[in-house]
């Protein structure tokens, strides 16, 4: 898929989401997790900018989920080598329950975030992705296309 179809799978992906849920991206460098982030955060009422918080860790964003007000959260935890106990606690900061959070290059958190959306994205060529997606939001989606009209 392109990076229009990347966008739509986001898009989707946003429409789905519940405040309390996290959605974990995977891939490498320049894959389109940013990318992903991005579009569903738009999708999601946020407005302005959305860049990747690589130097800064975590950023926040005002939205709406489900037709709530929440917080959209990002994080990316590249430059995070593991998490102890007392950063735990300041993540759970990110993983408030009232919030919509995206983790990238989040395997030094796994053992701290409850039940996650995995949405893993992989080159298939220098312009087309592959994306597959895990958890809760995937069998939302899926339970989506297979409800009547």
């Amino acid at each position: 898929m392109d990076e229009a179809a990347l966008e739509g799978i986001a898009a989707r992906v946003a429409g789905v989401l519940y405040p309390g849920d996290v959605v974990v991206l995977s891939g490498e460098v320049g894959a389109g997790k940013t990318t992903f982030v991005r579009a569903a955060a738009r999708t999601l009422g946020v407005e302005g900018r959305v860049t990747s918080p690589t130097y800064q860790l975590a950023r926040g964003y005002e939205g709406v989920a489900r037709g709530r007000r929440v917080r959209i959260n990002h994080l990316d935890l590249y430059r995070v080598e593991g998490i102890e106990d007392h950063d735990a606690l300041e993540l759970d900061d990110y993983l408030d329950p009232g919030a919509v959070t995206f983790v990238e290059w989040a395997e030094p958190a796994l053992g701290v975030v409850r039940d996650p959306t995995f949405v893993r994205i992989s080159h298939q060529t220098s312009t087309t992705r592959r994306v597959s997606l895990e958890g809760p939001v995937a069998e939302r989606l899926l339970a989506q296309r297979s409800s009547p009209c």
